[in-house]
């Protein structure tokens, strides 16, 4: 005859075992969250090429074209796409894993599982749009002649940056989001807002050119600009690294991911009882 035993922090101690356990709901709400993402959408994952694309157009076009900003020796519309893709990964993980608890509330608030699973699939989510917008990247680097370097080795290593700097602030926001509703309002304001602070259609080089390293330093406390950095510097090949600034903006990422696994985890006993 089987024992039940009750023993106080046992459920703590396991939460990370119960995450390996329930590996195969993840993959089944990832997979749903993929399938619905488009759901009676006219040209349905296009979607996820368009959008990036219209918005390196227009990044190409006024800073580029007008603004005539420096471009590190590579055509601007490259160097805005390999600012705007991890941006745009960023973005929507931010926003879907924000949303993924209250989204789900029926599913918390009747079946336990580990809670962190639903953040982190959404993240998963807007990793496959990600990868179907690199084809943006790769149609770009053949029409301007463009052959990659030994450098794009590093790409899966700054992917994996990307999803750390998303996840973090994702727990965050998404354990923030139950409890006071006002964030899905404020959740936009902040994606917006980032998109113009982040070197997303610039080259943080212009900032240190205008306002020296410690210029750039200051910039490097957006933790995305880590991510953009290593991105245009294993894509573009001509853009040098200045790894003061890149090893202060990971290490903000990987201390946001800290803090927003503490505070999701603080708080996860109170999601069924709010939601």
């Amino acid at each position: 005859m089987s024992k039940l035993v009750i023993e106080a922090g046992r459920a703590s101690r396991q939460y990370w075992s119960d995450l390996w356990r329930y590996r195969e709901l993840f993959g089944f709400l990832a997979w749903r969250d993929i399938l619905v993402r488009y759901k009676q959408t006219v040209i349905g994952v296009a979607w996820a090429v368009l959008r990036p694309l219209l918005t390196i157009l227009i990044g190409a076009g006024v800073f580029g074209t007008l603004a005539q900003l420096p471009s590190d020796g590579v055509p601007y519309a490259v160097l805005v796409c390999a600012g705007t893709l991890p941006w745009y990964f960023f973005s929507n993980a931010l926003s879907e894993s924000a949303n993924s608890l209250v989204g789900n509330a029926n599913l918390i608030s009747k079946v336990y599982f580990p809670r962190m699973i639903l953040p982190a699939s959404a993240v998963v989510v807007a990793f496959v749009d990600f990868a179907i917008s690199m084809v943006i990247l790769g149609g770009l680097m053949v029409w301007h002649g463009m052959m990659p370097t030994w450098r794009l080795c590093a790409l899966p290593l700054f992917t994996a940056l990307a999803f750390v700097t998303a996840i973090g602030p994702g727990l965050l926001f998404t354990a923030l989001n139950v409890k006071y509703r006002d964030f899905r309002y404020i959740i936009p304001f902040v994606v917006q807002f980032g998109q113009f602070v982040s070197p997303v259609f610039y080259s943080t080089s212009v900032i240190e050119q205008r306002f020296g390293d410690w210029g750039r330093l200051l910039v490097s406390l957006n933790p995305v600009v880590g991510v953009i950095d290593g991105f245009r510097w294993a894509i573009c090949g001509t853009t040098e690294m200045h790894w003061q600034s890149f090893a202060l903006s990971s290490l903000l990422s990987f201390g946001f991911l800290a803090y927003g696994v503490h505070y999701f985890r603080r708080t996860e006993r109170t999601f069924a009882d709010v939601i």
